[in-house]
């Protein structure tokens, strides 16, 4: 197929939505022409006919679907599941059955490109998305650490595809408001540039009691520069930096008792990140390419709790954390005939510094500290000499890492065949410096009787413990795929593929919280719980992904049917729990072996021009096959928080008016599906399967669209969150029925 017919034939997929099959496009493609640029660095354009469970959302559903974050993707992507809930720092991400709620992410993120080195930056929102890749299914060879569940590219649009002034404003309910404004300039033939800003604000939908208030408020903003240089006929230059800033309260939990979000200490978040990433890459030959990708990424983010969201004085918690990274990655690609390869090496470098003190106050003082050690020896019962203390817990975490990959495949027939290692390398480590200075009074009950409060002895309460651990992993992981093309006339294929997952280990700084309550409770002859080399290592998580599929193309490219059944066996898998006797703390461990087995199927049907169906289902069998954690056996139970079923569908009509001021009208429907999902290793308490309706209708002109949706509408009560603290139990539910409306104008300089 020549550039041009291909070009039209991706530009028409693009503009109606239906999926493209590009078998002809090399494995590693970078197309310029005088309009557009088309950039896949290890992920092949043809995509839809690839070894692997692919969403691709394209600009115009990418506006009608009103998708701005990662989040707004969840359920349209089947078994892809991100609950909104806590903070945008909070960013679960469950896919087919795996995930965790802290620390490691079970899935990565590029944005044009770059890939986002820390999860607690996942949670943003982006405008002039030109496209959304959410693959599933283990991606370790080609990506490595934190990919053993999938891997999510964006792509912001390109200012060598388009020219001019782009603004999009929202209002909504919450009184939440969205604005933005971009420019793209084509400064030379070879040289463009765009620069965009965001600004959103919302009041909030939950009502903290104890003051009256939205505890959800939240402002946000964002910046980003990005600048596409065709250096020569074959150098190509992509320079792509952005800072953004948010500012929440976030967390409306309530009690499960009196179903009331009511604590009495402030909550909130706040995170200010830089990212700048650059993307060059020489293509001297059809047959061959060189690509570096440079990065640097800086995060300030600041997590503030009242940890037990009652409205008592128990304690508090502040997270500060200060981070930095830089990754490099080369990659190298070639083709011979019907053989294609790609190969790399890839090398990152962070660190983290976190102040992260507990602050207990006067009623936990009280019932967790003086009750626990005056019911274990009344005679000589203790008072607290301050009205609060802090626990103080200071940490340095470098990380750095090293990995060589490469992957191959040729074609035979109808047949092609693909193989690929990753040596994965690193190391981590944890410096840390716990103390507190407090004191207590003993008092003698024995000789004095119990109702004089004769002094024993005045005992001080002096730690300040340093520490330094160190711990290396090193990982292989293969992949192996098998492709056939079916001879149906147009692009469909079946696949299996056997592959490696791997998700690195760390180390549990929230815990030293719990650490340094048990040494204090250790001083007063309790005995102390913790020991910091057994509470505070996780494992990495390891697995093996078995996975069947194929994308069929019908009826003329009308309808695309994607389908995957597969199978992970999982070991050490990570869970977020909170231990035993724990008062402050969560920490991550990890499961014996867990195993996960289910389906997906995405439909696509576009009858003619004016009806388009879209439907994606998700259905994962999810269960521990060997986990006891001392208190329970729980082998055969459901893995928590992921849940079993996901569904999609939508229905979109496009009525074509004859006007000057309007082009067509197009009405939307859609379901969002979700359930079960357990929130506990017993199995004890699940929120339900439960739906939620949305509908849109867009004005629709060249040069702008005006959106009237409705999210929710069935005002359906769910829940997204559950857990337990302090032996209360809490949750927040979903957000109710939201309205608004949209609208976006295109200025086009061409």
């Amino acid at each position: 197929m020549k550039l041009t017919g291909m070009l039209s034939v991706l530009m028409t997929c693009m503009v109606s939505g239906i999926p493209c099959r590009a078998t002809d496009i090399p494995v590693d493609t970078a197309l310029c022409l005088q309009e557009i640029s088309v950039t896949a660095i290890k992920q092949s354009s043809d995509i839809g006919v690839q070894p692997v469970a692919a969403t691709v959302i394209d600009r115009g559903n990418v506006e009608r679907l009103n998708v701005v974050t990662m989040k707004d993707v969840s359920e349209v992507a089947p078994n892809f599941y991100i609950p909104d809930y806590g903070s945008r720092m909070t960013s679960s991400i469950y896919v087919r059955g795996i995930g965790a709620r802290i620390d490691q992410p079970v899935i990565g993120m590029n944005v044009d490109n770059v890939p986002l080195m820390n999860k607690n930056n996942y949670d943003f929102d982006i405008v002039d998305i030109e496209k959304i890749e959410v693959l599933r299914g283990a991606q370790s060879t080609l990506y490595g650490r934190n990919t053993m569940g999938g891997m999510v590219n964006i792509y912001t649009l390109s200012p060598m595809k388009y020219q001019g002034m782009r603004f999009m404003g929202e209002y909504g309910s919450g009184n939440s408001i969205k604005a933005s404004l971009s420019y793209y300039a084509r400064l030379l033939p070879e040289l463009g540039m765009s620069w965009s800003g965001y600004f959103s604000m919302s009041d909030g939908f939950f009502t903290n009691r104890d003051n009256g208030k939205k505890c959800d408020e939240e402002k946000q903003g964002n910046l980003r520069w990005k600048t596409v240089w065709r250096i020569t006929e074959n150098v190509m230059l992509e320079n792509v930096a952005g800072m953004q800033v948010t500012r929440q309260g976030g967390y409306p939990y309530a009690s499960i008792v009196t179903d009331e979000i009511n604590y009495n200490d402030t909550c909130f978040y706040r995170r200010t990140g830089i990212t700048d990433g650059l993307t060059v890459k020489w293509t001297p030959s059809n047959t061959f390419s060189l690509s570096s990708i440079t990065s640097f990424q800086y995060i300030d983010d600041n997590m503030t709790l009242d940890q037990d969201f009652l409205p008592l004085e128990y304690f508090t918690l502040t997270q500060k954390c200060d981070e930095w990274a830089m990754t490099q990655d080369f990659v190298v690609s070639g083709s011979a005939g019907a053989y294609r390869w790609l190969g790399g090496v890839f090398g990152f470098y962070k660190s983290m510094e976190m102040d992260a003190p507990v602050t207990f106050k006067d009623y936990g003082i009280d019932k967790l500290i003086e009750k626990h050690r005056n019911d274990a020896n009344p005679y000589y019962p203790i008072g607290w000499n301050d009205d609060a203390f802090v626990l103080g817990s200071n940490f340095r975490n470098p990380v750095h890492g090293v990995a060589a990959y490469h992957q191959s495949s040729y074609s035979s027939g109808r047949w092609n065949f693909t193989a690929g290692v990753r040596f994965d390398y690193e190391y981590t480590e944890l410096e840390y410096n716990s103390f507190c200075n407090t004191s207590y009074t003993i008092y003698d009950h024995y000789t004095a009787g119990a109702k004089d409060d004769k002094v024993f002895r005045i005992d001080g309460v002096n730690i300040d413990d340093y520490g330094r651990l160190g711990k290396s992993f090193m990982e292989l992981l293969p992949k192996f795929a098998v492709t056939y093309s079916l001879p149906t006339g147009m692009p469909s294929t079946v696949y299996a593929s056997v592959s490696k997952g791997y998700k690195s280990g760390g180390y549990n700084t929230q815990m030293f919280s719990d650490v340094l309550q048990q040494r204090i409770m250790g001083l007063m002859g309790l005995g102390m719980k913790y020991d910091v080399d057994d509470v505070v290592g996780y494992k990495p998580e390891k697995s093996w992904n078995y996975e069947v599929g194929s994308h069929l193309s019908l009826f003329d490219g009308r309808m695309d049917i994607d389908a995957a059944a597969f199978y992970i066996d999982c070991r050490d898998q990570q869970l977020t729990m909170f231990p035993d006797g724990t008062t402050t703390g969560r920490i991550m461990t990890n499961a014996g072996k867990t195993r996960s087995a289910g389906v997906e199927l995405t439909i696509g049907y576009r009858p003619d021009d004016r009806w388009a169906f879209n439907a994606s289902y998700g259905y994962t069998d999810a269960r521990f096959v060997e986990f006891d954690n001392g208190k329970g056996d729980f082998a055969d139970n459901r893995i928590p928080y992921s849940p079993s079923n996901t569904l999609f569908a939508g229905v979109t009509y496009s009525l074509p008016v004859r006007s000057p001021w309007l082009d067509r009208v197009r009405l939307n429907v859609n379901v969002r599906s979700v359930g079960d999902i357990y929130w506990d290793e017993a199995n004890s308490v699940k929120q339900p399967f439960y739906s939620m309706l949305g509908v849109s209708m867009r004005l629709e002109h060249d040069k702008y669209s005006l959106d009237l949706w409705g999210e929710n509408l069935t005002d359906t009560d769910y829940k997204t969150f559950y857990f337990v603290s302090i032996g209360n139990g809490f949750y927040q539910s979903g957000k109710p029925c939201r309205v608004g409306v949209t609208l976006r104008m295109n200025f086009k300089t061409k």
